[in-house]
C-alpha cells in the first residue's frame, strides 16, 4: 500500500510538470551568509601572503597625503619664520609623522575603536611607511641642487617637493606591499574597517 502511495506522489509530480525542476541542494550555500560576505569580493589581498599592488598603493597614498600635508606646512612655517634649512626640515618631518598618524587615527576611530587602541594601531601601521617616505622625500630635496635654498615663491621649491613626494611614493609602495603581505602595516588598519 505504501508503495502505491509513493507511486501516486511520483505520478503527481510528473503531471504537475515539476519533476525536472528538482535540484540537488546538498551543496547549497546559505544565502544569508553569502549575501553578507558578498560585499567583501573586492577585498582580496588583505590576508598575510596575499597583498596586492592596488592595496599597497592605496596604503602608500594614504601615508603620502599625511606626509605631504606635514611637509608643506613645515616648509611654509619654517620659511615664514626665517628658520635655517635644518630646523625647517626637522619641523617638516615631525609634522609629516603627526599628520600621517592623525589620518590613520581618524579612520580607525570612525570604526568605533577607543583612542588608546587606535593610537597603537596607527603607530604600528604607519611608522615604517612614513619613515621610508620621509627618508626618500628629504633625501631627494637635500640632493637636488638649490632646492634647500629655494623660497616658497620659487618654482624650484614646488617642483622639487612634488618630485620628491612622487619618488617617495614609488619607493614606499613595495615596502607597504611587503608589510601588508605579512599582516602588518595597513593590513592591521584594514581590519577595523569591516
Amino acid at each position: 500500500m505504501k508503495r502505491d502511495t509513493q507511486h501516486e506522489q511520483h505520478s503527481h509530480h510528473e503531471r504537475d510538470g515539476r519533476h525536472g525542476q528538482h535540484t540537488d541542494h546538498s551543496q547549497r550555500v546559505d544565502h544569508g551568509e553569502h549575501a553578507a560576505h558578498s560585499g567583501h569580493a573586492d577585498h582580496t589581498g588583505h590576508h598575510p601572503g596575499k597583498a596586492g599592488w592596488a592595496m599597497a598603493a592605496q596604503a602608500t597614498l594614504h601615508c603620502l597625503t599625511g606626509c605631504a600635508i606635514g611637509e608643506i606646512l613645515g616648509m611654509v612655517i619654517g620659511t615664514a619664520l626665517g628658520w635655517d634649512n635644518m630646523e625647517t626640515m626637522v619641523l617638516a618631518i615631525v609634522l609629516a609623522f603627526f599628520f600621517g598618524y592623525t589620518l590613520t587615527l581618524r579612520s580607525i576611530r570612525k570604526a568605533g575603536v577607543d583612542f588608546r587602541t587606535a593610537l597603537r594601531v596607527a603607530l604600528a601601521a604607519d611608522t615604517l611607511s612614513i619613515a621610508v617616505m620621509e627618508l626618500i622625500d628629504n633625501g631627494v630635496i637635500a640632493l637636488w641642487p638649490g632646492a634647500m635654498d629655494a623660497s616658497l615663491s620659487d618654482a624650484l621649491f614646488w617642483g622639487a617637493l612634488v618630485l620628491s613626494l612622487a619618488v617617495a611614493f614609488v619607493v614606499t609602495t613595495p615596502v607597504n606591499k611587503w608589510m601588508i603581505g605579512r599582516g602588518k602595516g595597513h593590513a592591521v588598519v584594514h581590519q577595523y574597517h569591516h
